[in-house]
């Protein structure tokens, strides 16, 4: 770093005044600050710029006053000085929110531990006089307490302010805090857009940009109102047609309604006179009937009379006829009785010679039985004669049985064996089930990984899947990402490894050879765009590199384990956890470990420490040599909870072939145990089958003995069972003799009864004959009579009827009169027809049929017209009033789009041409800096349609190497360099367009390599010590040797230790004449 002394602009140093373990910082100046704006060599603040920062217990501060130049401001130091601090104190006491630094969510966090409040307070030029901002911090409520210059304000009143000053503290192009800057790549274009016009637009052009979205959205909106209403018009229009063509028919029907009326009307009249005309005839012709029928009943009198005579002859024969029937009906009763007995009597005779019959069977059987029985004895007794001694069939017996046992035995023994062979070969069956069933368990818990993997990282999923697709374009070893490879051996200590192992390393794949990670992210990132990370396994093996002690030294603190114990992969992947993380050195604790860790702190001397539930990383302090601790807990595992335990599978996979081939063994085995069984089968078989033999040979002489024994016994009884058959013969005999007389007095009965029916129905016969005489006469006399009285009833009839029909067509004429008056509204007096409906019924028909044909036309041809009625027409002309307004309303929108269209027109000339211009110079001086850097870069105005205005986006597109094309800016395209790299040569191509008072960028050079940094460290200089330019906050904790400095640059050194001077104490003039003083004695 180039000596003070040769610099017009003294550096501010900021010392510390130490409390405790942690340090905090004050300053002291040269000069009087709250004076810069009286200039001098050193330049001009512009409106906003800060000229003084106050801290009081915040964060690592316990009081500290900061006085920035009016151009560059480097702010150096070490890590954990208190840096960041300053943005911190930037932020907050600017009304920004917490969430812009991505630290902690509570203002109340930022006070210094161990004290109830904090404050902030910031000093702003302003050419009428600068303004303070102060900001006092409660921890117990998180709440704050606002003043301006001074006097109480609220939050809003702040905003307010600082607002009207220029300052954007959430806009990352002006406001790039550490926690933040990686974000900035990850904007999209729309957001880069408004967070440069915000920046260093005009005032207006971020409030244009916001009126023609409004306005587009506006205009699409009418655009659609237009559509919609246009279309809902050439509807109506459409419909109304059709209306108006119903309304011409509903006329039309009306026309034929009226008529029908007309003709209904005229109806009654034209039915009255035809039913008075009919009842007319009706009573000239019942005159005559009554005539006629009166000379017919005088003509039947006579013959009357003789029917009545023959009438009472017939009455005492009809009688008498009565009693013979009733007689012969008792007779033929009397008959059908005793033709009763007769049946009985001769199925009791059948009866006696069926049993007859069935005895003499009996005994023809019992005969036979007797014939048969003899027979089989004498056959038995001839085979016993044949049947000679037995001997020697016992001992053969005897012999069979012996080798029968010994087969029992022997297949017992068989059995036996083949028994325990089953159970063991059924045990080692579930054994292998067992380990079949663990296995697939195993696996089945890899797939849920890659699923897992598939849900969170799906770019990185399908990377997988084409590498299992492709390995063979590899020479050396790939391994998928670690999350699958890695497996824990316990599944509780999967947090040490996830919360100690970056998630991006997690998921990256892992490369023995780096032309191979070369060729897999050529094809993965750039040919078909997925996110992935890789990552190369060191060339020298550390996966078995030793810890630094034995993990038994560390067991009386609570150590269990170190973190490469934990959990198993392959070599390369261990040998890059190793180096990369030091894995072999970070050991694992239990709540012993919690309980004692400022011991531990203290005497374990280790950089990295995990408890049951938090992690500790200790450092020493290199200005005050202090060991500095800091905590964190433990996130849940969410990747590597699912172990497999690969020693386990390939134990379990060898278990299970020797459980394999022990079964194959035990299968063989109980083939050949089957087989002799088999054989002892068979012989056992033939043994048993000539004992059999044997067996019957001994017992058939006893068997026949017995047979001929019993069969004897029942010759004996078949003998003394005979039947009488003589004896039965007469007895039946006498049985039936003795029936038959029975039958003949039941017989002489028969015949009696018989003779005294047929004279019963003699006499019958006869007075039928003289009944026959009678009716016969008396047929004759009113056959004559039947013509008389048929005249005499047709005429009763037919006056009967024209009285009836008289008195209806009486009530007729009545009914038809009251209705021809009613329908044509007459007096009831009146009986003549109007005039006027005279003229109307001259014109219509006068016969009933032509009117009711008449009729039935006119209704016919209004049915015709269906779905009419008068609301159609009030329906047609409301609807073309509808259209009316609907024409006008619509006339109104499109006058109103003209208009948005007009004004969008208007704006967009006011914003875009502006817009293209700062886009421009943007672009010219971002480009300028990367060819000073050998690189290439260009910005440009992006949009896929012109009148999209909330699709507009700004465009950055960078390269880095000569053999590559212009890449746009992604998270994910280029390295964290290189992102870095075009994050700050953006912001400085924005820094001479100034409209905000000041910028801050907090330690974006630590991803840059020392080439890039020093370009890139040049341009910074050169552009934020212009005079025309804006504040600029430069915070770094490390800066390159031999740099180039301005006079312009103001550089505040942030220092820590426990030997600091207090603020009030500290004085840069002493300091300086302290520091001449050295010099001259060194130089002597």
């Amino acid at each position: 770093m180039a000596a003070i002394g040769k610099r017009k602009r003294i550096s501010h140093l900021l010392t510390n005044n130490i409390t405790s373990n942690n340090g905090a910082a004050s300053s002291a100046r040269s000069h009087d600050p709250r004076h810069a704006e009286e200039g001098g060599s050193n330049g001009r603040f512009v409106e906003g710029s800060i000229v003084r920062i106050s801290l009081e217990n915040f964060l690592t501060y316990d009081s500290c006053e900061v006085y920035p130049g009016p151009n560059l401001n480097m702010i150096v130091g070490a890590n954990g000085t208190g840096k960041s601090s300053i943005v911190c104190a930037i932020c907050l006491g600017l009304a920004g929110k917490t969430s812009v630094l991505g630290r902690g969510d509570k203002v109340g966090l930022y006070v210094k531990r161990g004290f109830s409040k904090g404050s902030v307070e910031i000093e702003l030029y302003r050419h009428e006089g600068n303004l303070t901002i102060h900001r006092e911090i409660q921890v117990e409520n998180n709440q704050s307490t606002w003043m301006i210059n001074g006097r109480h304000a609220n939050l809003r009143n702040v905003e307010e302010v600082v607002k009207g000053l220029q300052i954007q503290v959430g806009n990352l192009c002006q406001f790039l805090p550490q926690e933040k800057v990686g974000e900035f790549a990850k904007m999209t274009k729309i957001e880069l857009l408004e967070a440069t016009e915000k920046s260093v637009g005009p005032p207006e052009m971020y409030n244009f940009h916001c009126d023609l979205k409004n306005f587009r959205s506006k205009e699409r909106e009418l655009e659609n109102i237009c559509k919609e209403k246009t279309s809902f018009l050439e509807k109506m229009n459409q419909r109304n047609e059709r209306y108006k063509q119903d309304v011409e028919r509903y006329y039309e029907k009306k026309r034929h309604l009226d008529r029908i009326n007309m003709l209904e009307r005229k109806k009654p009249w034209v039915e009255y006179e035809t039913a008075r005309k009919q009842l007319e005839g009706v009573k000239s012709e019942r005159q005559q009937v009554k005539a006629d029928l009166k000379r017919l009943k005088d003509e039947q009198a006579p013959i009357q009379h003789k029917i009545q005579t023959i009438e009472a002859q017939l009455k005492p024969i009809e009688s008498r006829m009565k009693d013979k029937t009733s007689n012969a009906k008792d007779v033929s009763q009397k008959l059908k009785n005793k033709q009763e007995q007769l049946d009985r009597k001769r199925k009791e005779i059948e009866d006696l010679q069926q049993a007859l019959s069935l005895k003499q069977t009996e005994e023809l059987d019992r005969q036979k039985r007797i014939s048969n029985t003899r027979r089989m004895i004498d056959d038995w007794r001839a085979e016993l004669d044949k049947i000679g001694s037995q001997d020697d069939v016992q001992p053969r017996i005897d012999n069979i049985n012996r080798q029968l046992r010994h087969i029992q035995e022997e297949k017992a023994n068989i059995e036996s064996e083949r028994t325990d062979l089953k159970r063991e070969k059924v045990n080692h069956e579930c054994e292998w089930t067992r380990l079949k069933n663990i296995i697939k368990n195993l696996d089945d818990l890899m797939n849920r990984k890659e699923e897992k993997l598939r849900e969170r990282f799906r770019d990185t999923y399908n990377a997988l899947m084409w590498l299992r697709e492709n390995r063979d374009l590899f020479t050396g070893n790939v391994y998928e990402p670690m999350m699958l490879v890695l497996n824990v051996r316990d599944g509780r200590h999967a947090k040490y490894i996830e919360n100690h192992v970056a998630l991006n390393d997690l998921r990256a794949f892992v490369f023995q050879k780096h032309e191979d990670m070369e060729r897999f992210m050529t094809e993965v990132r750039d040919k078909q765009r997925l996110r992935v990370n890789a990552v190369i396994a060191p060339a020298q093996s550390c996966a078995n590199k030793p810890p630094p002690r034995p993990i038994e030294e560390l067991q009386c603190y609570g150590f269990f384990s170190y973190l490469r114990e934990l959990f198993d992969a392959p070599e390369e992947v261990m040998s890059y956890l190793c180096h990369q993380y030091r894995v072999n050195e970070v050991p694992v604790g239990n709540e012993r470990t919690k309980a004692m860790i400022e011991i531990v702190i203290k005497e374990s001397q280790l950089r990295q420490i995990y408890t049951a539930e938090e992690k500790y990383t200790v450092r020493k302090s290199s200005y005050s040599n202090k060991t500095i601790s800091s905590n964190s807990a433990l996130k849940a595992s969410q990747f590597l909870s699912l172990t497999v335990d690969a020693d386990e599978r390939r134990q379990l996979e060898e278990q299970l072939k020797a459980t394999e081939q022990k079964l194959h063994t035990l299968d063989s085995q109980l083939r050949s145990l089957d087989e002799r069984h088999s054989q002892l089968d068979r012989k056992d078989n033939e043994l048993r089958n000539e004992k059999k033999v044997l067996s019957e040979q001994k017992g058939r002489k006893r068997q026949l003995e017995q047979k001929i024994s019993t069969k004897m016994d029942s010759l004996k009884q078949m003998e003394q069972s005979g039947i009488n058959l003589q004896e039965e013969e007469e007895l039946t005999k006498e049985k039936i003799k003795t029936v038959n007389s029975q039958k003949v007095n039941i017989v002489s009965d028969f015949v009696r009864l018989m003779e005294e029916r047929a004279q019963l129905n003699m006499d019958k016969v006869y007075l039928a004959l003289e009944s026959v005489q009678l009716t016969a006469e008396k047929t004759k006399l009113e056959t004559n009579s039947r013509e008389g009285s048929t005249q005499l009833h047709i005429l009763e009839q037919k006056c009967t009827e024209l009285d009836r029909k008289k008195i209806t067509l009486l009530n007729d004429c009545k009914a038809l009169m009251k209705k021809a008056r009613e329908i044509c509204n007459l007096d009831p007096g009146q009986s003549d027809v109007p005039q006027d409906l005279h003229t109307a019924f001259s014109q219509l028909p006068d016969t009933l049929d032509e009117i009711d044909a008449l009729l039935h036309e006119e209704r016919s041809r209004a049915d015709c017209f269906t779905g009419l009625n008068a609301s159609v027409v009030e329906e047609h002309a409301r609807r073309t009033q509808e259209i009316n307004n609907l024409t006008q309303e619509l006339e109104e929108k499109k006058n109103a789009l003209d208009k948005y269209r007009q004004s969008i027109s208007q704006v967009k000339e006011r914003w875009l041409n502006p817009l293209k211009q700062l886009v421009e110079q943007i672009n010219e001086k971002f480009s300028d800096y990367f060819r000073s850097m050998q690189c290439a870069g260009e910005v440009d105005l992006h949009s896929d349609n012109e009148e999209e205005y909330d699709k507009y986006g700004i465009r950055i597109r960078v390269k880095f190497r000569s053999t590559t094309q212009l890449h746009e800016l992604t998270p994910h395209h280029q390295s964290g360099g290189e992102r870095s790299v075009s994050t700050m040569l953006y912001l400085m191509s924005l820094q001479e367009l100034n409209r905000c008072p000041f910028r801050v960028v907090d330690e974006i050079n630590q991803g840059m390599d020392p080439v890039n940094e020093r370009r890139v460290f040049d341009i910074v200089v050169r552009t934020a010590c212009k005079g025309t330019t804006s504040q600029y906050f430069f915070i770094t904790p490390k800066l390159l040797q031999n740099l180039t400095y301005a006079d312009e640059m103001t550089v505040l050194c942030v220092h820590n230790g426990l030997h600091m001077l207090p603020p009030s104490k500290w004085n840069l003039k002493a300091f300086q004449r302290r520091t001449k003083k050295i010099q001259q004695n060194y130089g002597t």
